[in-house]
């Protein structure tokens, strides 16, 4: 047991790149971090990290020992996980990053709270390209399909994207017939805060041709300031159409020419391989999976 001590406090050193933040975690002193790392090297006979004033780096041999260490840790959780499948009730902390656009699932994710009270959920919005594994995250939920073959993946659905304005702003502006009048309407714009590019809307004429060079009334790297913007009548918004369902319903914002719109995407949940799906998570990816998208108009 003491040797699986210092196995994971090298674990934690190498994952966080800090003594003290693993000391930190682990609730001891970063002088004991260090020291217990400095025994294990001296019994490996190898030097596991190079160090700096600023930072701690692996050592070729630290990596390699990093892998090793992970399939140990793996094993033993595999086989914790078998003990626990009789489990009736998953518990326990899940860790799960979404996209900023996420903040528009949140209903499914409380509806997911509610029928399981004994999880809890440590939720991180972002749109950077996270690293599951170094970050220590259980899953992470993106659109696009998966790059990194170290992940399992399972697809939650799909979603379309659909034009919406207020009836305030057509009552002003009218409600254009074809795809070529938008080039006469406040379009209202969304801007990806990873790349800095505007996102695409791709509409065509009944021709297949696209329209091209629309207006820019608003421009946001987030989509719940076009939501506000479109319902408060301040032009025409693209946007996924889970996240103007309900107000589409309660008549704030009103779809135009759907068939004209051709933009689609998908969400999937990822989580690393090395991991056995969990009680807590299987759950977790079985409701966001029947949940999320079940509701069509």
């Amino acid at each position: 047991m003491d040797s699986l001590g210092a196995l994971n406090v090298f674990v934690q050193a190498a994952e966080t790149r800090s003594f003290t933040a693993t000391g930190r975690q682990l609730g001891v002193s970063s002088s004991a971090v260090g020291k217990s790392v400095a025994r294990l090297e001296e019994r490996l006979g190898v030097r596991l990290f190079h160090r700096s004033t600023r930072a701690i780096t692996l050592t070729p041999e630290g990596q390699m020992f990093l892998e090793r260490c992970r399939r140990i840790f793996s094993e033993m959780e595999a086989a914790e996980l078998e003990l626990s499948q009789t489990r009736a009730h998953p518990a326990g902390i899940l860790r799960v990053s979404l996209p900023l656009v996420g903040m528009l699932m949140m209903p499914t994710v409380s509806a997911f709270l509610e029928a399981w009270p004994e999880i809890e959920l440590d939720l991180d919005f972002s749109d950077r390209l996270v690293d599951v594994i170094e970050e220590g995250y259980d899953a992470v939920i993106r659109t696009g399909e998966p790059s990194d073959s170290r992940l399992m993946t399972r697809r939650l659905g799909t979603f379309r994207f659909r034009l919406v304005g207020s009836p305030a702003y057509f009552g002003r502006h009218g409600t254009p017939e074809t795809p070529a009048e938008l080039v006469r309407h406040r379009c209202l714009h969304h801007r990806y805060p990873t790349t800095g590019k505007l996102e695409e809307w791709l509409v065509v004429d009944e021709n297949g041709t696209r329209i091209e060079d629309l207006p820019r009334a608003a421009v946001s790297n987030a989509i719940e300031p076009l939501l506000h913007m479109a319902e408060q009548g301040r032009g025409i918004a693209c946007l996924p159409d889970f996240a103007v369902r309900s107000l589409c319903r309660q008549n704030r914002l009103v779809s135009v020419l759907d068939d004209a719109v051709k933009n689609t995407g998908a969400f999937r949940i990822l989580w690393p391989s090395s991991r056995h799906l969990s009680p807590k998570l299987r759950v977790f990816v079985d409701f966001m999976a029947d949940t999320l998208f079940a509701e069509r108009e």
